[in-house]
């Protein structure tokens, strides 16, 4: 460099020279591993769901392993606000791609989703899109045998995002798993203990008149007790996470929420 090596005017543009070199770098590295990331992020969802439907089988399973199991899944779109499953042409018209759709994206979009009221929002998620991805399961005979539904809603320091999975009765729940959250480690990041995880198998969501009964309860349930089946035990010494836990499937499953849904289920078919 002419002049004083040690000028200011140098240093500034030796210090502009490393930032742009490494800003390129870093760029460019981010595009290359895009494709990546979007089939790790892919492939960590598949493994929930197979997970919240009892499929995700012990040990390492391999990617062509989840994928195989994984297609045994139908999935649809529900439209909330109009209580139905959306036909593969509406879904079409709607630009939603159904391996892709971002569920959290559309409820931060005003024109995808709709702003709910304080009694309404029990799982404190503010908004809620107004399309949502169901998986859908059936038997050889073309009867459903279960369906994963995404689920979402705030914890004590987080919110905490997973999928729900119950029967084909629409009722039963099958499974529960959670793939992000940020609750503390050995108190409400205990909604990964598979031992917590696997009390919620053959619980029941709906009390006879139809209601949202479930509820995380303090301690453990005594299954002598009464409505047990629709009782799940708390999380020592995470009260506020267990509650969170509970609201958003309280949400979820309610009116607002894919109730109406799961209601016509037995009478319409899918």
């Amino acid at each position: 460099m002419p002049g004083d090596k040690d000028s200011m005017k140098n240093i500034l543009l030796v210090a502009l020279s490393v930032c742009f070199a490494c800003a390129v770098v870093v760029s460019t590295t981010a595009v290359m591993l895009k494709p990546q990331r979007i089939a790790n992020e892919e492939l960590n969802r598949n493994k929930n769901i197979l997970a919240a439907a009892g499929l995700f089988e012990p040990g390492e399973m391999s990617t062509e392993r989840v994928d195989e199991l994984f297609e045994r899944f139908t999935i649809k779109v529900i439209d909330l606000k109009q209580e139905r499953f959306l036909t593969e042409d509406e879904v079409e018209r709607a630009g939603i791609d159904v391996k892709r759709y971002d569920q959290r994206k559309a409820s931060k979009d005003p024109e995808r989703s709709i702003n709910l009221s304080d009694s309404e929002d029990v799982a404190e998620i503010s908004r809620r899109a107004r399309y949502s991805i169901a998986y859908l399961l059936k038997d050889d005979s073309g009867e459903l045998e279960r369906i994963v539904l995404p689920v979402h809603g705030y914890g004590l320091w987080s919110t905490l995002y997973g999928f729900i999975a119950l029967e084909g009765d629409g009722n039963t729940v099958t499974g529960i798993t959670f793939y992000e959250h940020q609750e503390t480690p050995g108190l409400g990041g205990e909604v990964d203990n598979p031992r917590w995880k696997a009390t919620w198998e053959g619980k029941k969501i709906y009390d006879e008149q139809g209601d949202v009964a479930l509820r995380v309860i303090k301690g453990s349930v005594d299954e002598n007790t009464r409505d047990a089946e629709h009782k799940i035990d708390g999380l020592s010494g995470a009260t506020l996470t267990s509650r969170g836990v509970q609201n958003l499937v309280a949400f979820w499953m309610g009116e607002n929420g894919f109730g109406p849904i799961l209601k016509q289920l037995e009478s319409e078919g899918v």
